[in-house]
């Protein structure tokens, strides 16, 4: 059943909710090569953390004790799908591609679930609250970033945010507790690793 999981979280063939693709009516403008390539980048990363989080969820739900937090995993999961099939599609529409890294950042986020679930629920929920805070200021910073004109990228990001402060907040609800500073910075410095690689690769 994992296995299956994995692939499809790399084929991007997972459950989704059905909703519509946040850019469906927006159009879409010329943009130059290197605008092209920045925008690619950003949403490649944010591509690259939707791979992860669908690990991290998937390894937090193999080891949940409590049945009903399984379940609120395994929704909040579905929902990461629906990021993972918009963020696929833009990059399609831009011409580009997912990161050739996806495998190490699914391997090591997925590893990181299950550490996380084997300490506990309260644990868990709290690495997973942490986690969505961090992937929300990194789409913020993309949204900063994208050129003013990319309205289709800023719709994706817009309700990916929305998504992941929803989850972070359904975690610290269902008994989460804050992580040590420590561990929050080291998980930072880890998140930077991957977006740094995943723009470019």
């Amino acid at each position: 059943m994992q296995l299956d999981s994995v692939v499809r979280t790399f084929a991007g063939s997972g459950t989704t909710t059905a909703r519509d693709y946040p850019a469906e009516d927006i159009n879409d403008v010329e943009f130059k090569p290197n605008e092209k390539k920045h925008i690619a980048g950003l949403i490649r990363v944010d591509h690259s953390g939707e791979v992860s989080a669908q690990a991290l969820y998937q390894g937090q739900a193999l080891t949940a004790r409590n049945s009903l937090i399984r379940d609120k995993l395994q929704q909040s999961a579905i929902e990461e799908n629906d990021h993972l099939k918009w963020t696929r599609l833009r990059l399609q529409e831009l011409g580009s591609h997912t990161s050739l890294l996806n495998p190490c950042w699914y391997g090591g986020a997925f590893a990181m679930g299950v550490f996380a679930g084997v300490l506990g629920d309260k644990w868990s929920l709290g690495f997973l609250a942490e986690t969505e805070h961090q992937v929300v200021k990194h789409l913020q910073s993309h949204l900063d970033r994208l050129p003013a004109e990319d309205h289709r990228s800023r719709a994706i990001l817009t309700q990916m945010k929305k998504d992941e402060a929803h989850h972070a907040t359904t975690a610290l609800d269902n008994g989460g507790v804050e992580l040590p500073f420590p561990v929050k910075k080291l998980m930072a410095a880890m998140s930077k690793v991957m977006t740094i690689s995943a723009y470019y690769i």
